[in-house]
């Protein structure tokens, strides 16, 4: 079965009632696996019109993941059956009261073993989310922490990329290894401006035979 096939089946499986299967189709791109996973989460949310609680859902899961050490091992360990893993899944969901389709995602990765992308889906679900919102993710990373005027700055600057109705969520980190400048992704556009980076250029420049 070719791969778009599968997740329209994943979307129906997902689904908790009796929709068409035909997917939904969500408002930005997101590639590979986990995207593949992350759209048919949407189409299945969309078409049960419980989208935000979803979004919820995952967001909780992502914080507890990235807190706790016992659950991210339990997923994690390839020793775990699946089958262990999908029955400990559902008892979890059941208990935080997750909606239906997120418990159905995590018993299908679970079942699949790929609850090591589990991560990697949330957050292409959340960029999903964002474009849905009319939000555009960036990411900025410096050497050092902006300041209020220079983040102010920055998201003037970056406004220029968007369309009216459109508003930026900025999320900037810090990565001393690039000794300077500024790595900018927004949207599916990605500009590498780091001091780290020219250094390299400029290196293999020197180092290229004659």
């Amino acid at each position: 079965m070719a791969a778009s096939g599968k997740f329209t089946v994943l979307a129906r499986q997902l689904s908790t009632s009796s929709v068409a299967a035909q997917l939904v189709k969500p408002p930005v791109q997101v590639f590979g696996l986990e995207g593949r996973y992350a759209c048919a989460l949407y189409s299945a949310a969309s078409k049960n019109k419980v989208l935000d609680v979803v979004e919820k859902d995952l967001k909780a899961l992502q914080t507890q993941l990235r807190t706790d050490s016992k659950v991210r091992d339990l997923l994690r360990d390839p020793t775990t059956k699946r089958s262990v893993k999908a029955t400990a899944l559902k008892d979890v969901s059941d208990k935080v009261k997750y909606n239906a389709a997120t418990g159905n995602l995590l018993q299908l990765l679970a079942e699949n073993g790929r609850l090591a992308r589990l991560d990697g889906i949330i957050n292409a679900f959340r960029l999903i989310m964002a474009a849905e919102r009319g939000e555009v993710v960036c990411e900025v990373k410096t050497a050092k922490p902006l300041d209020d005027g220079q983040r102010k700055q920055l998201e003037n600057a970056l406004k220029a990329f968007l369309k009216p109705n459109e508003t930026i969520q900025l999320t900037a980190k810090v990565d001393p290894a690039l000794i300077g400048g500024m790595v900018v992704s927004i949207g599916d556009k990605y500009v590498d401006m780091s001091v780290a980076s020219k250094i390299k250029k400029y290196t293999e420049i020197i180092a290229a035979p004659v």
